[in-house]
């Protein structure tokens, strides 16, 4: 059984499913006459879509929507669904008319709402769209136009238990040959030198990106030997035995649940891990940038991570006004800062950094990170979440020893 048959039939990428999930042909289809009905909302009362359903992010994000919407002078009828569910909450308003007049969605989806006609551009509204980071201001524009920003932003970098590698006499890895010695040495005893996210969903993929980049891979060739080396790393680790063959379906919290437990010294994950690590008894931990292959030529390239707010076209020129006006005050710097401050995660502003950095020290190699911060759509624009699918699967085929790295991302590539 060749190595397309042996994940591939198992885990079927067609198209059928991505379209399942609101990511191909059937948005047009559903969101073309979006127009026409914005819901039952009373005159001065916008309704919000949103994903933030557990706390605190519910709450912060919502205070700041209040705070907008004062400012203003309306009233928010605010709707929190799951993220899984939130594009299909999407597709049914759109083929019935009753799209919210605010609507925030994960960055990597926005450019696929946009193609349907169902947002308003930014520049049409009066939202000013200046001083953003190039992911930020990339992450919200489709053909030339902004059509949705993020307040504030996030990536992955390497989290190291403190004590775990003072013992070992090990320093914080800065190279993949440094990545390959230390988890060997920091593996035994019931811990793993290093734990990460390798599982079948998007989550996967964006755990892979900030090696597969900074190597020189490019999603437009992901067969390329850059990419097929950095996926090689990934596997050596879990095939050494310095990484649970459990990162297959482990989740971006499960690795930290690992991390906490002592069950790996090093992980890869994001900030909004911090407010719980702080909270653990006897863990010191630090962050650093994720290794480079050669430090000497190459630049950490993260991937940008956040949510974008939006204006659909409701073809309710008063309410569509509104909205953008609250969207204004729910961006505007104070807000970015506040947010930032609160959810651990970056202002899109990188002029925001020093001050964000005085609330937020402990967020330096992130606010580093988010300066050049990618976005996962900047070169595929709506196309991104084939070629997503594409990755996370090769990243199962190599970790599980199906495949090598190279035979791998050609399969990949030839899904694509």
């Amino acid at each position: 059984m060749t190595a397309r048959g042996a994940l591939w039939d198992e885990r079927p990428v067609s198209r059928r499913a991505v379209t399942t999930a609101g990511l191909l042909a059937p948005l047009a289809a559903l969101l073309a006459g979006c127009g026409g009905g914005t819901g039952a909302a009373p005159p001065g009362t916008l309704r919000v879509l949103d994903s933030y359903t557990n706390a605190p992010d519910n709450g912060i994000i919502g205070a700041a929507l209040d705070r907008a919407a004062a400012k203003v002078g309306v009233k928010l009828e605010r709707v929190s669904v799951s993220g899984s569910s939130l594009i299909q909450r999407v597709l049914q308003q759109g083929s019935s008319g009753t799209l919210p007049d605010i609507l925030m969605l994960d960055n990597p989806n926005l450019q696929q709402i946009a193609e349907t006609t169902a947002l308003r551009p930014f520049d049409e509204l009066g939202i000013p769209t200046d001083g953003y980071t190039e992911g930020v201001t990339a992450a919200g524009t489709y053909d030339g136009r902004v059509y949705g920003l993020a307040p504030t932003v996030n990536t992955v970098a390497l989290f190291y238990d403190v004590r775990a590698l003072d013992e070992a006499g090990v320093a914080p890895p800065t190279t993949w040959e440094e990545l390959r010695r230390a988890a060997a040495e920091l593996t035994g005893a019931g811990r793993y030198g290093i734990a990460f996210c390798g599982n079948a969903t998007y989550e996967g993929t964006w755990q892979y990106l900030p090696f597969f980049w900074s190597n020189g891979g490019d999603e437009r060739d992901i067969a390329a030997p850059q990419g097929a080396a950095a996926l090689d790393l990934l596997a050596g680790l879990v095939g050494d035995g310095h990484a649970s063959t459990s990162v297959l379906n482990w989740s971006q919290a499960d690795v930290k649940d690992q991390f906490v437990a002592g069950r790996a010294a090093m992980m890869v994950n994001g900030p909004w891990q911090i407010p719980e690590l702080s909270g653990v008894d006897g863990l010191e931990y630090e962050v650093v940038t994720l290794p480079l292959r050669d430090p000497g030529s190459q630049d950490p390239v993260a991937p940008l991570g956040g949510e974008v707010w939006t204006v659909p076209a409701t073809g309710d020129a008063t309410k569509e006004e509104l909205a953008a006006a609250v969207l204004t005050e729910f961006l505007a710097d104070d807000s970015q800062l506040s947010m930032g401050e609160q959810r651990f995660t970056v202002p899109g502003k990188p002029a925001l950094a020093d001050a964000y950095l005085e609330l937020r020290p402990e967020m330096a190699t992130f606010a580093d990170l988010i300066a050049g911060a990618r976005a996962r759509t900047a070169h595929l624009g709506a196309e991104w979440p084939t070629t997503a699918t594409a990755l996370y699967t090769a990243l199962q085929l190599a970790l599980s020893g199906q495949a090598d790295a190279p035979a791998a991302l050609a399969e990949a590539q030839e899904y694509v």
